[in-house]
């Protein structure tokens, strides 16, 4: 059976937030139908096919642990995550239970629309292709989030800096792409205030 591990991003400062009166709460704690962004995303993908989820912490490490304590994940804290969102990958990839995967579906924190059946399609396609290529979520025609990468591509992952995605090791890999259209989703995440009120959040103290 071909193996995935999901990683969820959940390191970063939310700084483009600060404009809103409530700019100090982090958006990865903001209530969507009650829950936290940040649980709501993780629980989907508990319900996925995936064999384990890690969650990369950093900024405001304490208040996301706390939200997710009674779940069944892995926290790795990234100390460095002020560096960028490479070093957070790095750290997920060198945890041992995601290494030893065969593939390691990468998630963005903050995007609400991104459901249990978005990710599984994603996977499936990865497992019925043999675990050997890139497969990636689409909204019609453009490329997204989340993005699922073979261990092959384990080391040039491993070899990412500053703040930057995989989409650079995707493009200079020579693998296939397998694209999956999973609409909007792909590309609704919240940067900022007004994201978060289109989106349907509610920011706390």
């Amino acid at each position: 059976m071909t193996t995935v591990a999901i990683v969820v991003l959940a390191a970063g400062k939310s700084s483009r937030m600060g404009s809103h009166p409530m700019g100090q709460s982090h958006k990865l704690l903001a209530r969507f139908d009650g829950v936290p962004l940040i649980r709501r995303v993780v629980s989907a993908g508990l319900e996925t096919q995936a064999g384990s989820v890690t969650v990369v912490t950093g900024y405001r490490h304490a208040d996301i642990a706390a939200c997710l304590e009674d779940l069944p994940i892995h926290l790795c804290l990234n100390a460095a995550y002020e560096s960028g969102m490479a070093s957070s990958i790095r750290a997920a990839i060198s945890q041992p239970h995601v290494s030893a995967a065969d593939g390691v579906l990468i998630l963005l924190a903050d995007m609400p629309g991104i459901t249990t059946d978005h990710m599984d399609q994603l996977i499936a396609a990865f497992q019925q292709a043999g675990g050997g290529l890139v497969v990636r979520a689409k909204a019609d025609g453009q490329s997204g989030n989340p993005v699922l990468l073979p261990s092959i591509l384990y080391p040039s992952v491993l070899a990412l800096k500053g703040d930057r995605g995989a989409k650079s090791v995707i493009e200079t890999s020579g693998l296939a792409v397998v694209d999956v259209e999973i609409g909007w989703p792909a590309l609704t995440d919240v940067d900022t205030p007004a994201d978060l009120d289109v989106a349907g959040g509610v920011l706390e103290p």
